[in-house]
């Protein structure tokens, strides 16, 4: 039985993802749930800090947005109906000079990578220099087995649904479901990262992972 459908199998390769991201010098924590993943990224934003938060449905899957601004955290995003390209630019650079930024990963392998792909780079950019700290919040669903499982799951997966949530239509991954590695104005799979290691820097661990034991965003 493959970890899909064995809970064990799954609580293993979490277990074994988090050793591996340790070693590579990210702070990581585990939750169970959505809940308990809310509760703890609460824990680890101070009630002062301003938290920029880069294009994540994970993010707003467990209603951190809401929790935040309740509590009177100064909260920037992007993702508002009606923005201008201008307004939308200066949330974007806003979001990347913060106190804290939240964001998922679109794949996490097993020995402790974070792969992404974006289109136009603000938040891989944010996630390896920026803000003073940044924070990941991945569903079990994006840990995959090693890079080449990562990359396919950035064009099988992640790719092909977020450029169906952005309703584009046009883009031939949205009807096949798989990138064709188009060459199109509004394609959205741009730029790709790999963060093998904490990046280095003054503020080290400047990256905390933190892993939910329930499937979530893309």
């Amino acid at each position: 039985m493959g970890a899909r459908n064995n809970p064990k199998a799954y609580q293993d390769r979490l277990l074994r993802t988090r050793n591996a991201l340790e070693r590579n010098e990210f702070a990581v924590f585990l939750a169970s749930n959505k809940k308990e993943a809310l509760q703890k990224a609460l824990e680890l934003i101070p009630p002062d800090a301003k938290v920029g938060v880069g294009g994540s449905t994970t993010i707003r899957e467990i209603r951190l947005i809401e929790a935040l601004t309740e509590r009177g955290n100064q909260v920037v995003h992007h993702w508002l109906p009606d923005i201008s390209q201008e307004d939308r630019l200066r949330l974007i650079t806003e979001e990347n000079t913060s106190d804290v930024y939240l964001c998922s990963s679109n794949a996490i392998t097993e020995d402790g990578q974070l792969v992404n792909v974006d289109g136009a780079g603000n938040r891989v950019a944010a996630m390896i220099f920026g803000p003073k700290k940044v924070i990941v919040i991945a569903g079990k669903n994006k840990i995959v087995k090693n890079v080449s499982a990562a990359l396919k799951r950035l064009k099988h997966i992640a790719g092909p649904l977020n450029a169906k949530r952005l309703n584009l239509a046009e883009l031939p991954c949205v009807k096949t479901g798989e990138c064709m590695n188009c060459n199109t104005p509004k394609r959205i799979c741009r730029v790709v990262t790999f963060i093998e290691k904490a990046p280095s820097s003054i503020r080290k661990p400047n990256i905390t992972v933190l892993l939910v034991g329930e499937n979530l965003g893309f």
